[in-house]
This record gives structure tokens, C-alpha cells and sequence, in this order.
């Protein structure tokens, strides 16, 4: 009997040693745990559809020495965004946005001719998994826009860059819904001329006298997580 005791206290003293380091493990998951903090995502795709507005280029017109200024119509507009997680709140992104629409003046030249206004960019995103029921999400990104007129008119390529933010509605384990805004800046040197069908600038469209072409979007899109 009495070589109870000496095995009893060894085993007592390990238990209380052990109890520390079971408190600081994570508590098991469970369905009051926020959807966006239950799995470490990898990859992630978002097809989204918005409405562009804004882009105006001011012009040039050497033979009366006057400017002027021509802007797009505001129209509809779609893309996707391709994620590539770093970690658990912040993911490389490429993305890709296009828009066609026409040009808001009555000049024979421009009536009736539609413009196609697309951003393939590369950037990065951060989440700010802190709220329970929505995902604030800021996103900047650089790269090029491509204006492209078809027909007898050749595509031109500026660089640009963009500032987006939103929120996500998570909707389960993989799937949100998300909201947001996003501005994009292209630079455009002044006297350079746009959209062209020959060599002469009587021949281009535009000549700007501007240094930077605006717009702003407004998106709705559907995001998978895996």
C-alpha cells in the first residue's frame, strides 16, 4: 500500500504541467465560428459585373489652336480577379476589366464609333477578417490599359494603375458575394496621339493635352474560395 502514493505523485505533477499547454491549443472549430476565419484558402475567383463611368481625354486641335475635350459614355462593364494566397488575409491578384461603350460627342468622326477600354493588371489584396458577418477588403493594383477602336484604327497601351475597396458577404465556407468600388488612372503624356489609322496625327483620333484619363467603377461579384 504504501507505493501508491509514490507512483500517484509523479503523475498528478504531470497532469498539472499538461494543463497549460491543452489551454493554449485553438478550441475546436464550430458553427458559431465566423465562415471566413473556418479553413486556410489557397486560390480564389472572382467573376463580377459593374458600371464604368468617368474617362475624358482633353485634346489638342493644331489647326485652330483651341482644346477641347471628348468623354466616354458611361456604360456597363465586366471582368474576373484570379487570388493566389500569401496568407490568411492577404492574397497576389491579377486582374482583368473590360468595358465597351461609345464617345459622348456629336463629331461625324466620333458618332457612332465604339471604344473598348480594358485594364489587365497585377497587384495585391488584404481582408480584414476582424468582422463576423462582412470581409472589408482593400486592393491595389498596376499594369496597362488597352483602348481599341476596331475597324481601320490600330490599340494603343498606357500604363496605369488602380485603388479598389469593398466588403464580402461570406455565404458558408467558400462562397461570398462581393460589393465594392474601384478607381482606375491611366498616364497619358500630353501630345500624344490615340487611336490612329496612318502615321500623321490628321489621321488619329485623339492628340491629348492632358496628363492622366479617369475612371471609376462600381462592381457586384461572386467570389469561390478554395
Amino acid at each position: 500500500m504504501p507505493a501508491r502514493p509514490r507512483f500517484a505523485c509523479p503523475i498528478l505533477v504531470a497532469l498539472t504541467l499538461a494543463a497549460p499547454v491543452a489551454g493554449a491549443q485553438e478550441p475546436p472549430e464550430d458553427d458559431s465560428t465566423p465562415a471566413s476565419r473556418r479553413f486556410d484558402p489557397v486560390f480564389e475567383i472572382t467573376p463580377w459585373f459593374g458600371y464604368r463611368f468617368g474617362g475624358k481625354f482633353d485634346l489638342d486641335d493644331p489647326p485652330t489652336g483651341t482644346s477641347s475635350s471628348v468623354s466616354l459614355d458611361s456604360s456597363a462593364s465586366w471582368g474576373v480577379d484570379l487570388g493566389i494566397y500569401r496568407d490568411r488575409d492577404s492574397y497576389y491578384e491579377i486582374l482583368y476589366a473590360q468595358q465597351s461603350t461609345g464617345i459622348n460627342r456629336s463629331d461625324a468622326q466620333l458618332k457612332g464609333l465604339d471604344v473598348d477600354v480594358s485594364y489587365l493588371h497585377a497587384g495585391g489584396t488584404l481582408l480584414f477578417r476582424d468582422h463576423e458577418r462582412v470581409v472589408p477588403w482593400l486592393s491595389l493594383t498596376i499594369g496597362a490599359t488597352r483602348f481599341d477602336a476596331g475597324g481601320n484604327y490600330g490599340s494603343d497601351t498606357k500604363f496605369s494603375w488602380s485603388l479598389g475597396g469593398g466588403i464580402r458577404i461570406p455565404m458558408g465556407d467558400h462562397f461570398s458575394a462581393t460589393l465594392g468600388l474601384r478607381g482606375y488612372m491611366t498616364l497619358v503624356d500630353s501630345d500624344t496621339t490615340l487611336l490612329c489609322t496612318g502615321n500623321g496625327d490628321a489621321q488619329c483620333l485623339f492628340k491629348t493635352s492632358g496628363t492622366g484619363f479617369y475612371q471609376g467603377e462600381a462592381l457586384l461579384g461572386f467570389t469561390a474560395t478554395f
